[in-house]
């Protein structure tokens, strides 16, 4: 995957909220969670931005002054604009995510549109003057940073709450269950994780837990404190495009 120059990457840094900054094809956001493994962000961020339109790349980084940010490179102005108004201040593992048009360009617009200039002379200038740093920021990586994020799922519900457990023609229930507080949902494309779910349901009160069924691709429940919490979830959610798939939330049988 190609790289944000690092003058540039190290500007975008600095970046204010004003409207001085033109409006291009990547947006950048700024207070992710700094535990999340960049692999696994990368992933939810495909999945929540992939809505608005085609992701040419994703660049996030784990050099200590890029963690809790990442930069998204859609193919259009269009798709980018759309995103970052309709996600701004969306809460993404706990916290609000900032958006807002990037300063810089990424390596595979800049060969597209011909303005690419290589990064290996500039790199040997600026060496010397960012050996210090540089390894300032490895003494502070060495002495430990926030572990990893933990989470935990329970077991898996019983089978007897899965419509239609042969998996034949469809996974709607043909009467609907009664309002409770576990959530079915269907549709969801197979790169859909525990993680990505939780991020998104845990933002509505009385989250308890995911639970996803390997042999089942595709389902996953949600339960929440009692019925009036799910409900809340089910209404904020339903719908929800990951990876262009939405959401199909109903109660799950009990």
């Amino acid at each position: 995957m190609a790289l944000l120059e690092q003058k540039n990457v190290a500007d975008v840094n600095n970046v204010s909220t004003g409207t001085e900054i033109p409006s291009n094809v990547t947006i950048y956001i700024n207070n992710l969670n700094e535990k999340i493994k960049i692999d696994e962000l990368k992933k939810s961020l495909h999945a929540v931005f992939s809505q608005f339109g085609k992701i040419l790349e994703i660049l996030a980084f784990k050099t200590l002054k890029h963690k809790g940010q990442a930069w998204v490179v859609f193919e259009d102005v269009k798709s980018a604009t759309n995103a970052m108004r309709q996600m701004q201040s969306f809460p993404f593992y706990d916290k609000p995510m900032r958006i807002q048009y990037a300063k810089a360009k990424s390596d595979i617009i800049a060969k597209a549109d011909g303005t690419f200039v290589p990064r290996e002379k500039r790199k040997k200038h600026e060496e010397k003057g960012k050996k210090k740093k540089e390894q300032h920021d490895a003494n502070q990586v060495g002495m430990g940073l926030a572990s990893g994020y933990a989470s935990a799922y329970g077991a898996t519900p019983p089978l007897s709450q899965i419509p239609y457990p042969g998996g034949a023609k469809s996974m709607v229930p043909e009467v609907p269950a009664p309002p409770n507080n576990i959530l079915f949902i269907q549709n969801l494309p197979s790169e859909t994780t525990p993680m990505m779910l939780q991020m998104l349901f845990q933002q509505y009160p009385g989250f308890k837990e995911v639970r996803m069924v390997e042999t089942k691709p595709g389902i996953a429940f949600i339960e929440y404190g009692d019925d009036m919490q799910s409900t809340g979830a089910m209404h904020g959610l339903q719908g929800f495009k990951i990876q262009q798939n939405s959401m199909l939330i109903t109660y799950a049988k009990k």
